[in-house]
C-alpha cells in the first residue's frame, strides 16, 4: 500500500468529517493538496482494490450457507452540476426528488456481519446523452451507456462470481425486485433469490397456459388463469393460515414474526414462459400492517423458518450502509470526477474491511466490539497532526483565511456580474 493510500485511509478512520481538508488536520505528514492528488489525479485501479478487498471479505465471510450477497442503493446529497451523474432523481431513504449521485452497491454477509464489497454508479439519460459532459467528469467512453439500476446489480452479482466470491443466494428489495428481467436472468444463472416486492406484484396460482395480454382490467387473464396481486392473496389467507417462526436473536430481544407462503406463477406481455417460484409473506406479530412480500426460486423443500431467515438478512446491508457513511465517510467526499469517485469508494470499502477483520479477531473476547468502538481505540494509538496548542490554533487560523477566500471570491463574482448588467 503506497504512503499516500496510508495516510487516505487513516483520515476516513481518524477524522471528524473527511474531507481532504479536514483529513489532513488530523493526519501527520500531509496536506489537503496531496490528499486531493491522490484521489483526484494519481493513476491507480480502483477496479483492482474493489476486487482485492471483495476477496479478501470472502475469506472472512464467504463460503457458508448464510453467506449471501446483499443488493441495494443509496444516494449522495449534491449541489450543483459537475458532479459525476448527479441529477434530480428519487433519493429513496429521505422519500423524496433531489439533486444527488445514486450508485448501487454489493455487501456480503453472513449472520450479523457485512462489508460492502463492490459499486457501481448510475448515470442519468441526461448525463449519457451528453458526451461533452461525461469527458469533463473522466467517464470512460465505454461506460456512457445508459443502465437501469436492477442492470447494474446483475453486473455486480456477475462480477462477484467471476471473483470467486462464495455466496449462497442473492436478496435485495422491492426497487430490484419489480424488474423481471433482473429475477429471470439470476434464475438462469442458477443463482438462488430471495428478493422483495412490491404490494401490487401479480401472480397466478395456476400455471397459465399462454403469455397474458396488456391487463384491461384489476385482473391480467390468460386462457386458463385469473392473475392477483400479492396483497390480495395475503388478504384471503385466514388468520390461522399464518405461522409464527422465529427469525433470530437481536438487541432487542428475540425477532419473531408471521409468515405464509405459496408456489405461484409469474406471467407477464414480453415472457415466453412461466415460472413457478415461491411468494413469501411475513408481518410482524402485533402489527399486521408491516408486511413484507418476497419470491424466492428456493427449492419447495426449504423450511418455512429458512425461508424467513433468508429474507430478513436483507436488513443487514442498512447496518452496511450505515457503518460506511458514519465510520467511514462513503458520503463526505470530495470528489467530481468518475475516478475520484471510485477511488474514495474503493478506499472506503478497504476502511471497512480493517473495522470487520479487527471485529472478527476480537469476537471471542469482545463479542459486542462495533466499528465506531474500534475508532475510538485508534485515536488514542494513531498519531495526529492536532495535539499541540500552537498546531490547533495554525489550523483555526488557515481556515479563516480559507473562508475569507471564498467571501471575497464570491463578493468579485457578484460585483462582476453587476458590473456586466449595467453595460
Amino acid at each position: 500500500m503506497s504512503p499516500q493510500a496510508q495516510k487516505y485511509l487513516s483520515g476516513l478512520l481518524q477524522a471528524e468529517r473527511r474531507n481532504v481538508q479536514r483529513m489532513a488536520e488530523v493526519v501527520v505528514d500531509t496536506d489537503a493538496q496531496a490528499l486531493h492528488h491522490f484521489l483526484a489525479d494519481s493513476p491507480w485501479d480502483a477496479r483492482a482494490v474493489m476486487d482485492q478487498v471483495a476477496r479478501d471479505v470472502d475469506c472472512l465471510l464467504g463460503g457458508d450457507q448464510d453467506s449471501c450477497l446483499v443488493l441495494d442503493e443509496t444516494c449522495f446529497p449534491k449541489k450543483g452540476k459537475k458532479s459525476v451523474g448527479v441529477a434530480r432523481q428519487w433519493m429513496g431513504r429521505q422519500g423524496k426528488t433531489d439533486n444527488c449521485q445514486v450508485a448501487v452497491f454489493a455487501a456480503l454477509a453472513r449472520g450479523r456481519s457485512v462489508s460492502l464489497i463492490d459499486a457501481e454508479l448510475y448515470l442519468p439519460q441526461e448525463w449519457v446523452k451528453d458526451p461533452q459532459r461525461c469527458a469533463a467528469a473522466g467517464v470512460p467512453e465505454e461506460r456512457r451507456v445508459l443502465k437501469t439500476k436492477p442492470a447494474l446489480a446483475l453486473e455486480l452479482v456477475q462480477r462477484a462470481r467471476r471473483n470467486g466470491i462464495r455466496f449462497s443466494w442473492v436478496t435485495a428489495d422491492g426497487g430490484y425486485g419489480q424488474n423481471r428481467a433482473l429475477l429471470r436472468a439470476l434464475d438462469d444463472a442458477g443463482e438462488s433469490f430471495v428478493i422483495d416486492v412490491h404490494c401490487d406484484q401479480r401472480i397466478y396460482l395456476e400455471e397459465p397456459s399462454r403469455p397474458v395480454q396488456e391487463p384491461t382490467s384489476a385482473d391480467q387473464q390468460s386462457s386458463s388463469a385469473v392473475s392477483l396481486s400479492v396483497e390480495q392473496w395475503a388478504a384471503q389467507q385466514p388468520s390461522t393460515a399464518w405461522e409464527p417462526v422465529w427469525v433470530r436473536h437481536s438487541s432487542r430481544g428475540e425477532l419473531r414474526l408471521e409468515a405464509l407462503r405459496c408456489c405461484v406463477w409469474l406471467l407477464e406481455v414480453k415472457d415466453c414462459t412461466a415460472r413457478k417460484w415461491q411468494l413469501l409473506v411475513t408481518r410482524e406479530i402485533g402489527d399486521p400492517k408491516a408486511v413484507k412480500y418476497s419470491l424466492s426460486n428456493a427449492d419447495c423443500t426449504i423450511s418455512l423458518q429458512r425461508l424467513v431467515y433468508l429474507q430478513r438478512q436483507r436488513y443487514w446491508v442498512e447496518r452496511a450502509f450505515q457503518e460506511a457513511k458514519n465510520e467511514a465517510g462513503l458520503d463526505e467526499y470530495q470528489a467530481r470526477s468518475w475516478q475520484s469517485w471510485h477511488h474514495h469508494v474503493a478506499l472506503v470499502m478497504m476502511a471497512l474491511l480493517f473495522l470487520l477483520r479487527e471485529r472478527q479477531i476480537q469476537s471471542e473476547t469482545l463479542p459486542l466490539l462495533s466499528a465506531a468502538d474500534v475508532k475510538v481505540l485508534l485515536a488514542r494509538v494513531l498519531p495526529r497532526q492536532d495535539q499541540t496548542l500552537e498546531e490547533t490554533i495554525r489550523q483555526i487560523q488557515l481556515r479563516h483565511q480559507q473562508r475569507q477566500s471564498a467571501i471575497d471570491s464570491a463578493y468579485r463574482r457578484q460585483k462582476s456580474h453587476l458590473g456586466n448588467l449595467t453595460k
